[in-house]
């Protein structure tokens, strides 16, 4: 486990980072959400050390942070383009258009649900621990993650994507 602030940062930046980026869809957006995160993190981690994983801490802190940032005025700007490497055995182009179908209908759900939908899928997280996350209960938590799963296949299948 890193000792100090700055070697958690640089440990684990890259994973909170990509957290980040699920949530808002905006490389930038993104860094500076994380950036803002990490400075009032920063303040507590004296005490956060002492607990065996500040991770979880940090976590939320990025979550609330995107829930407030959402928000505010210059969050209505929205990614024009979006660039994601494929593998070497796929068509590009069909990948693209299945990432692309996808982006936008995530960038098209509400924050509570992409904030749900991201914590279950990409940080694995169970049902009562999201709760804890977004303060809500385990049936809003689930009833979020199912709503917000129909709107993605709606979503994907009326630009005609295919769900794989």
């Amino acid at each position: 486990m890193p000792t100090g602030f700055d070697d958690y940062v640089t440990a684990r930046g890259g994973a909170l980072l990509r957290f980040a980026y699920l949530l808002t869809g905006d490389y930038h957006l993104a860094e500076d959400m994380l950036q803002e995160a990490l400075t009032k993190v920063h303040g507590r981690w004296s005490r956060l050390r002492r607990d065996d994983d500040p991770n979880a801490y940090v976590r939320t802190a990025i979550l609330r942070q995107y829930l407030s940032w959402r928000r505010r005025r210059s969050s209505g700007e929205t990614p024009s383009e979006l660039s994601l490497d494929a593998p070497a055995d796929t068509d590009y182009a069909e990948t693209l258009a299945q990432r692309d179908a996808l982006w936008h209908a995530l960038s098209g759900l509400p924050r509570q649900q992409r904030a749900a939908v991201v914590l279950r899928f990409y940080e694995d997280l169970n049902d009562d621990e999201i709760s804890g996350l977004l303060n809500c209960s385990v049936a809003t938590v689930r009833s979020h993650v199912s709503r917000g799963l129909a709107r993605l296949r709606d979503e994907i299948h009326t630009v005609g994507g295919e769900v794989r």
